[in-house]
């Protein structure tokens, strides 16, 4: 009777254990309101915090490009590509919060980031793209708080942005200034959350 009730225990704590992991890394339940979000995840508003002071990236600006790019999904990757029914792979080596393909990420780790760096990390993913955001604004000029730049730099690349590759892709204007808007509704809700 005893071993039962044991078994029944340690069933139930394990259970909860991996209810309570997957939380952590499931999407906001309101993506569109910041201030829901860091209420959510307050691991996440340490981490948006540490990273603005690292680079001086806008919480705002960061949070909008990675809702972007992934929805907040930690495991997020491009769709796969299909002939006919027939899948046959996807776009690209995406994954993760940040959406960073390997050869990026491999660049933020060897310069900024460590070994142990992970981008389906939520802390690591928002300081890979502020580290992107930095160098954007280095290499390209781009402010930091102009979020319709910094988007286009981050889907096209630095040398890309520079050889004006966007120019001629309409959706990716449409998607550049959805960014700029969610930013700025981000940085409106900031100044009035109530988090500490």
């Amino acid at each position: 009777m005893k071993s039962r009730a044991w078994r029944l225990a340690a069933a139930a704590l394990t259970g909860t254990v991996l209810l309570l992991g997957g939380c952590s890394s499931s999407p906001p339940s309101n993506p569109g309101d910041l201030c829901s979000i860091f209420q959510e995840k307050d691991d996440w508003y340490v981490a948006a915090h540490k990273v603005h002071e690292k680079y001086g990236v806008p919480i705002n600006v960061a949070m909008s490009i990675m809702a972007q790019e992934s929805g907040f999904k930690a495991d997020a990757k491009p769709p796969m590509r299909w002939f006919l029914f027939i899948p046959y792979g996807r776009a690209s080596d995406a994954y993760g919060y940040a959406q960073a393909l390997g050869s990026t990420w491999d660049q933020y780790v060897k310069e900024e980031g460590s070994f142990f760096s992970d981008r389906d990390d939520f802390a690591d993913a928002l300081d890979f793209i502020g580290w992107y955001m930095s160098k954007t604004s280095k290499q390209n000029n781009v402010p930091l708080g102009d979020a319709y730049r910094q988007y286009l730099n981050y889907h096209e690349g630095w040398g890309g942005y520079a050889r004006g590759s966007y120019k001629g892709k309409d959706w990716l204007i449409k998607v550049a200034r959805k960014v700029e808007q969610r930013s700025e509704t981000y940085r409106t809700q900031l100044l009035h959350c109530n988090l500490y």
